[in-house]
């Protein structure tokens, strides 16, 4: 029998204008874990935290959140409320996951530095039920409405990477630029491109899909629905925060909120 639902939503959609096709998402940002998930995780408290420091994107919901109000347009944002260490909403939930190599599937096994996590033998389907596959639903819902209200929709997946690689990254000798934008050949025109290179082009050096590659499309859009565009934004830690969780650099965040504001506002023109 499948969990039931949790009691409340452990993501949050907040909406924006009803003429933006923007979501941004922001999947990565939160610490929270529920009592019942923190039960089955074999780290201690300070081991958990010190993961936490390392897995988070600390700080990109308030990025998000300025750059939201700072838009010509307002547009939607899509943010995870709970850890990623409960389940990874950006996964494949099954062996297309190539994060399963090291144990970092929808939901992970292992730590960012490759220690155990979870029982080797613990049951995934649980978590993917109550969490992953309602997650999917709803930003595949968001989705939807964004093409219904505007013909297109435009996905700008929020996240953040550390100065130095951890164990657990598998292109973790690939160049770590300041800014790192993952594309997709179908959902990531080159007026899109365009636009986050110019956005950014004050907070320092840009690479394209390096260390990380790839960007999040719904599965019901992915490959086949070219009205959906999509765009990654990986931030280096060291230029708004203190690595490896802690506080917010002030100017940084602001920059970076500015800079986002700008690239919402070019494509929602």
């Amino acid at each position: 029998m499948s969990p039931s639902a949790p009691s409340s939503p452990s993501f949050e959609l907040l909406p924006g204008a009803a003429d933006s096709p923007v979501i941004l998402h922001v999947p990565h940002s939160a610490r929270e874990i529920p009592a019942d998930e923190r039960a089955d995780i074999l780290l201690d408290d300070p081991a958990l935290e010190r993961e936490l420091d390392h897995i988070t994107d600390s700080h990109t919901a308030r990025i998000a959140d300025e750059a939201a109000r700072a838009c010509a347009v307002t547009p939607w944002r899509f943010v995870n409320r709970l850890s990623r260490l409960v389940v990874d909403p950006e996964r494949f939930p099954d062996e297309r996951e190539e994060m399963l190599a090291v144990g970092m599937g929808a939901v992970y096994t292992r730590t960012t530095h490759l220690a155990d996590l979870r029982p080797a033998d613990h049951d995934p389907e649980p978590l993917i039920d109550r969490y992953f596959r309602p997650y999917a639903r709803a930003m595949t819902e968001a989705v939807a409405d964004r093409l219904a209200a505007t013909g297109r929709a435009v996905v700008i997946d929020l996240h953040s990477y550390p100065t130095a690689p951890l164990p657990y990254e598998l292109h973790g000798s690939d160049p770590r630029p300041a800014v790192c934008l993952g594309t997709d050949t179908l959902h990531t025109p080159p007026a899109l491109l365009s636009a986050a290179r110019d956005a950014f082009a004050g907070c320092g050096e840009i690479g394209l899909d390096s260390p990380f590659i790839g960007t999040y499309v719904p599965l019901e859009f992915y490959g086949k629905e070219p009205a959906v565009g999509a765009l990654m934004v990986e931030i280096r830690r060291d230029t708004y925060m203190t690595e490896p969780g802690g506080p917010p650099d002030g100017p940084g965040v602001t920059r970076l909120a500015s800079a986002l504001a700008t690239l919402v506002n070019a494509v929602s023109a």
